[in-house]
C-alpha cells in the first residue's frame, strides 16, 4: 500500500509519560504553521484519553464506531471525516478519537488498521498517528510499519529509555522490519526536573535519532485534567512553544511551507485611517 502524504507515527517507550500530548502538540503546531488539512488518528485501543484532554467526556464518534466499515473494508473519506472532531480554533485539524470499548480491543485486526490508515491517507494532506506503547496490538504494529516518519517519545528516566526503550525499540522493532535508526526521538521534560541524562546519551542508548524536546509544567497537567489542552497550546506561555521546533523540522523534511503571517493593523494605523476617512467625508 503506497501513501503519497506524510504519515507521522508517535509511540512512547512507556505509558503515561506524555506521548499523546507531544503527538497532538506536533499536529496542532503543523496545522497552525502550514494551513494544510491535517488528520490525527488516536489508535489507542485500551487507553484512549485525548477526548478528555480536549474537554469531551462522552464523544459521539470514536474508533470503535467505525468497526463495521473497517471490517467490511467499506470506509470512505466522507464517512471518516464525519466521524472526526474538528479542533476548536484550528479548523484544519481533525481528530478521530480512540477506542472506548476496551473489551473489544483484542479483536481489532491488521486489515482494519491498514484500511483505516489507507483511507485517512486519501482524506488529508498530512496524517498523524498516536499509538500505544505496547506492541501487542494491530494498531501499533501496522501504524509504525506504514509510517514514513516514526517518533519515539521517552523521558530522561533511565528505566524509560534504557529498559523500555531498548526492549521495545531495539529488540521488538526488528521483528517487524524496523530498526532503531528509523526512529526520531522526542524527550519529555517533566516539571520536577530532567535528571542527569541528556538527549545525546538517550539517543546513543536506544540507537535513535534526535528530534527535539517538549517541556511540561504543572499547568500542563492542570489543563489536561480540565480538558483544556487546546487552550494550553494556544494561550499558555510554555504551551505556545510546545513541539514548535520538532514540527518545523518535520515540515522542512517534507518540504511543507510555513504560512506567511497575517497582516494586522496596528492601533495607531487604524486611528490614522479613521481620521483620513473622516476628513474625506
Amino acid at each position: 500500500m503506497k501513501q503519497r502524504i506524510p504519515l507521522i507515527a508517535f509511540v512512547g517507550t512507556t505509558p503515561n509519560i506524555g506521548t499523546t500530548t507531544a503527538a497532538f502538540a506536533a499536529a496542532y503546531r503543523m496545522a497552525e504553521a502550514s494551513g494544510l488539512h491535517i488528520g490525527y488518528l488516536c489508535l489507542h485501543l485500551k487507553s484512549a484519553k485525548l477526548h478528555r484532554y480536549l474537554g469531551i467526556k462522552e464523544p459521539q464518534s470514536t474508533l470503535d464506531k467505525l468497526r463495521p466499515e473497517l471490517q467490511s473494508g467499506s470506509l470512505t473519506t466522507g464517512r471518516l471525516k464525519s466521524a472526526m472532531h474538528v479542533v476548536e480554533g484550528r479548523g484544519n485539524l481533525r481528530v478521530l478519537f480512540g477506542n472506548v470499548v476496551r473489551d473489544q480491543a483484542e479483536f481489532f485486526t491488521p486489515e482494519e488498521a491498514e484500511h483505516l490508515i489507507h483511507i485517512a491517507g486519501q482524506t488529508f494532506e498530512v496524517l498523524f498517528m498516536d499509538v500505544s506503547a505496547y506492541w501487542d496490538n494491530a494498531a501499533t504494529v501496522c501504524a509504525l510499519r506504514l509510517a514514513s516518519t516514526r517518533i519515539v517519545v521517552t523521558t530522561g528516566a533511565l528505566s524509560h529509555f534504557q529498559e523500555d526503550g531498548r526492549r521495545w525499540i531495539t529488540q521488538i522493532s526488528p521483528l517487524f522490519g524496523l530498526t532503531a535508526a528509523q526512529y526520531n526521538t522526542v524527550i519529555i521534560e517533566p516539571p520536577w526536573g530532567r535528571g542527569g541524562y541528556r538527549m545525546k546519551d538517550i539517543c546513543k542508548e536506544m540507537g535513535t535519532v534526535k528530534l527535539g524536546e517538549m517541556q511540561m509544567t504543572k499547568d500542563t497537567f492542570i489543563h489536561l485534567d480540565s480538558g483544556k489542552l487546546g487552550q494550553w497550546l494556544g494561550e499558555d506561555q510554555v504551551g505556545r512553544t510546545a513541539m514548535k521546533k520538532p514540527a518545523q523540522q518535520l515540515m522542512e523534511q517534507y518540504g511543507i511551507r510555513t504560512l506567511a503571517p497575517a497582516f494586522k493593523l496596528q492601533p495607531w494605523y487604524r486611528k490614522l485611517l479613521s481620521h483620513r476617512n473622516e476628513a474625506r467625508s
